[in-house]
């Protein structure tokens, strides 16, 4: 079952995400400043998280130095400042789904970056190491066909009238808009990405994750108000009212910035980078079926496709990362046999999640 709690946990980060992403959307066209937004949720975040972080690791907390507190704020900088505030101007001028889309490419920048860097094992000649390879580019492909395959059969929608109007503003995702939006949303990925693999050398020496997803929220919430002082002077953007702009914060400072960094640290530090990244294709899938419930909007040929190779791809590179796990615990043994008496050939039969 642990090793079962690994990939849960990664789905239910995409849910969550794939929610924020549309509540964000709404909140975006109803005059919610995104940088006030980022501010405040982290806000609320370490808030919610900083008496969990205190209580429950107080044993196990390394002590904090000036080389870490400046490796976290660098963590800080990349995943949230830089991050989301390119990501939330980008998904200003962009579908969610489109948005989502483009995050894509994550798993093959972060795989990129781990393999130069040594933090993932490559062996083209093995079969693990091909179907990571494969499974990269599926979901790259996939992700691609998914977002620009427009023509085919057009499938019925789920509803004929949309539940939410959400696009019934002034904003119009134009083509000369649509490739700045585009242009944003990849430049934050790749910050994104660079997180991923932050992360991973953090948390080998912090490892106490509460506290670091904490520090990490407390550097977003300074770096982000630094960044507000200078473009959003407006007082009006920072009034909280009981409305849609209220939840969204309150939402992604509790499910996100606190519960799905935790989530995500804690796999990085056991799983590594590329683990992580390889559940992003996903969140297209979850915004596309919500699309479609919520505001009628139909899917193409290209989408089923798109989504198919996406769900294959992302089975190859685990598959391959799985079986690295398989022969990384046979080499420490040396004994061509597993932890618990089991031979190599016997785990291969009966693993199911890990």
């Amino acid at each position: 079952m642990e090793g079962c709690s690994y990939y849960l946990a990664m789905v239910l980060a995409q849910l969550a995400y794939g929610g924020s992403s549309i509540l964000t959307k709404f909140s975006l066209l109803e005059g919610l400043d995104p940088i006030v937004f980022v501010v405040y949720r982290h806000v609320i975040a370490m808030l919610l998280l900083a008496p969990f972080a205190y209580v429950l690791e107080r044993k196990e907390r390394p002590a904090l130095s000036i080389s870490i507190a400046a490796k976290v704020f660098v963590l800080a900088l990349f995943g949230t400042t830089i991050h989301l505030n390119v990501y939330y101007a980008g998904l200003a001028y962009i579908s969610p789904t489109v948005a989502c889309a483009l995050g894509n490419v994550v798993p093959s920048l972060t795989f990129l970056m781990a393999v130069l860097l040594r933090m993932e094992k490559l062996k083209i000649k093995s079969a693990r190491g091909q179907a990571k390879v494969i499974g990269t580019l599926l979901c790259i492909s996939g992700s691609l066909i998914f977002t620009f395959w427009k023509g085919g059969y057009l499938f019925k929608g789920f509803v004929e009238r949309p539940l939410i109007n959400a696009y019934n503003t002034e904003m119009r995702h134009g083509k000369e808009n649509w490739i700045k939006g585009s242009v944003l949303i990849f430049t934050s990925h790749i910050a994104w990405s660079s997180w991923l693999i932050l992360q991973a050398v953090v948390s080998k020496v912090y490892p106490a994750p509460l506290s670091l997803t904490t520090m990490i929220c407390f550097f977003a919430s300074l770096q982000s108000s630094f960044v507000a002082l200078i473009f959003a002077r407006n007082q009006d953007s920072w009034r909280l009212e009981w409305n849609l702009k209220l939840l969204t914060i309150v939402y992604s400072g509790v499910v996100i910035s606190a519960l799905v960094y935790y989530l995500q640290t804690w796999c990085i530090r056991y799983k590594g980078p590329v683990f992580a990244a390889m559940f992003s294709p996903l969140q297209v899938i979850i915004v596309a079926i919500f699309s479609a419930i919520a505001f009628a909007e139909r899917l193409h040929l290209g989408s089923l496709i798109g989504a198919f190779l996406i769900i294959v791809g992302l089975y190859c590179v685990l598959w391959g990362k799985n079986k690295d796990g398989v022969v990384d615990e046979l080499t420490q043994n040396g004994k061509g046999v597993l932890n618990g008496g089991i031979s190599m050939n016997d785990r291969y039969s009966d693993e199911s999640c890990n």
